[in-house]
This record gives structure tokens, C-alpha cells and sequence, in this order.
């Protein structure tokens, strides 16, 4: 019981901060309506989440050394919001209008695993995103940022003691840059700059329940020599935020073929800087993201465990609804034996 609950915990860790910007030069319409509207482009609480818990996915189902693993992932998560328009006049408001937005994002990924040790893991994730915004009408197909993690149990698990993984996840920019599109007519898939993130988890088992939490910071590197154009200015570099996640949970066996995880998490990102042409600078105030998520894990074979997983926002930053379901995947050559 205890080998296949600890696995069904490892989906209940994998989700995916609104930015509300603050320009700091409000003579005009453009830079007026700019300051007061969430952007598409800009990163959402969504894709915060996502970044900053994707390094705890899967810190407790090291692979033996020699061993593989194929895993398909499909999530979905729903952000609504309202999108403020105003236009300044000579320091007067004019044509007020607030109206109501979503953007839905499916995702589709495959995760291979190799145990290069016992006690040593690699992992890739290959992520096929598809948005669609009901605002601006606009969809996107394309692939996602592609990462690459590496986890290590620097101790042997002893059954009744705790267990220890450390983790660190390079995050490439493959997807489509939301820096580099035509914000009126594209929407982004990736996040546009490379990142790092570091981190440990711990894990116990206290039979039929195991608690388990999780830490790490993501930094991510500066985006320079863009030349997009964003209201009535050009956009020419991007210093992102550097983010703090917290996750912590428990997992129960109500029977030798069905698990239960209840897990939270907590996302702490600093500010963003976006620097503008002509030494003009926008703010993204910090942003704090929190969600609730429950995973059911059922047995369907010897060797198969499907997990399916929901979530909800419980902070303004966060988005309001997650589904995910992730199934492991036998081909010739991958099967564990």
C-alpha cells in the first residue's frame, strides 16, 4: 500500500500572479490604459503557479538506476477577471468601461524519466499548450517550455523515518514569447526567458497516511533586446520576478486500490520590471497565489496508477479553477519490470 500511495502524491504537488501593472509614466491615453489593464502577454497567476510548483513534481517515485518511464499529463485551468479601460485626458477620465475576460489553457505533456542511480533521477517535460481568450477571441496552439529536472535522495529511505529529496529544474523558452507576439492578434504559450529553481522536499508514512511538503525558489533570467510594441511605446527589456513556493499535504489509502490527496500551496513572486524605450519603467507590484487541491488516485492495474486531480483559488492572484489527470504510459523497451 505504502510504494503505490506515495506515487499517487506526486499529481496532487503538479499545478500551474495576475499582474496588475503600475507604469510609471501616465501623461498619455496609451500608457494610461496600459497601467490599468491586465495585458495578455503578461504572465498570470496560472502560469505563475505553474513555474514555481513544476520542480515538486514527482520528488517521491525515484526510479531504480537503469530504470524508465513515459507519463502523459493533461491539465486545464480557468482564470476570469475584470479588464479596467479608461482614457486620461489633461488629467480627466474618460469612456469608463470595465469589461469581464477568461482565458482557458489546456495542456497536454509528456514526462520521461531515467534513473541514472538508485538514488538519482532525470527527468524532461514536453509540454503542447492550446489558450483561448474569450475577450479578444484569440487561440494559440503551440508547444510550451520545455524543462529539464534532476532529484536526488541524498539518504537511503529507512521505513518509519522521513525522506528527503532535493531537486533543481532548468526551464527552457521554447513556448511563444508573450515579449516578442503582436498582442493584438497572438497569444503566448511560454514565459519568454530561461529560469532555474532549486528546492527540497520531505515526505513520512505513518500507515494508511503519508504527509508531505514541499520548498523552492525560481530565479529567472533577464530578457534583453526586445523590440515590441505595447500601447504607445516599445518594450526593450524584462527583469522577471523571482518566486518562493510552499506545498504541504497529506495523502490517505482508503483502500488498496483508491488514495485520496488533499494538498495547499502558497507562491510568493516579487516585482517584475518592464522597461520601456525612451528610460521609461513599469512596476509589477509583488503577487502572493494560493490553491487547494484534492487528487484521487485509483489502481487499474498491477503496474498502472491514474491519478485526477481539481483545484481552487483561494487568493485574487490565483486562477479560479484546475483539472488534471496524469496516466503513466507502457511501451516496449520503457515498462519497469
Amino acid at each position: 500500500m505504502k510504494r503505490w500511495v506515495v506515487s499517487s502524491i506526486c499529481f496532487a504537488l503538479t499545478l500551474s500572479g495576475a499582474f496588475h501593472t503600475n507604469a510609471a509614466d501616465e501623461s498619455s491615453v496609451d500608457k494610461a490604459r496600459e497601467a490599468l489593464t491586465k495585458q495578455d502577454e503578461d504572465a498570470d497567476s496560472a502560469k505563475q503557479l505553474e513555474e514555481v510548483f513544476q520542480a515538486a513534481e514527482k520528488n517521491y517515485s525515484l526510479l531504480k538506476r537503469g530504470k524508465m518511464s513515459l507519463t502523459y499529463g493533461f491539465d486545464y485551468s480557468y482564470f476570469g477577471d475584470q479588464r479596467l479601460d479608461i482614457d486620461v485626458v489633461e488629467g480627466r477620465f474618460r469612456n469608463f468601461d470595465i469589461t469581464p475576460s477568461a482565458q482557458h489553457t489546456f495542456t497536454n505533456s509528456f514526462s520521461f524519466d531515467y534513473g541514472l542511480l538508485d538514488n538519482l533521477t532525470l527527468s524532461t517535460r514536453v509540454p503542447l499548450v492550446a489558450k483561448y481568450d474569450t475577450q479578444s477571441e484569440l487561440n494559440a496552439t503551440e508547444f510550451g517550455d520545455i524543462s529539464l529536472t534532476t532529484r536526488w535522495q541524498p539518504f537511503a529511505y529507512v521505513p518509519g523515518k522521513p525522506s528527503y529529496t532535493v531537486f533543481g529544474t532548468f526551464k527552457s523558452k521554447t513556448g511563444v514569447s508573450p515579449y516578442e507576439i503582436d498582442v493584438n492578434r497572438q497569444l503566448s504559450t511560454g514565459s519568454g526567458y530561461y529560469s532555474f529553481s532549486v528546492g527540497g522536499s520531505f515526505s513520512k508514512v505513518l500507515d494508511p497516511v503519508i504527509i508531505f511538503s514541499s520548498v523552492s525558489l525560481s530565479y529567472p533570467l533577464k530578457e534583453e533586446e526586445l523590440n515590441q510594441v505595447r500601447g504607445g511605446t516599445v518594450l526593450t527589456e524584462v527583469e522577471p520576478a523571482n518566486s518562493l513556493s510552499l506545498s504541504a499535504g497529506f495523502s490517505y489509502a482508503l483502500s488498496y486500490d483508491v488514495s485520496l490527496s488533499v494538498s495547499s500551496q502558497f507562491s510568493y513572486s516579487d516585482e517584475t520590471i518592464l522597461r520601456f524605450r525612451g528610460g521609461i519603467e513599469s512596476v509589477v507590484q509583488d503577487q502572493v497565489s494560493s490553491l487547494m487541491s484534492f487528487a484521487l488516485g485509483i489502481r487499474v492495474s498491477d503496474t498502472k496508477i491514474i491519478n485526477t486531480s481539481v483545484g481552487f483559488g483561494l487568493t485574487e492572484d490565483s486562477p479560479d479553477v484546475t483539472m488534471g489527470v496524469s496516466i503513466p504510459i507502457n511501451i516496449a523497451g520503457l515498462k519497469e519490470e
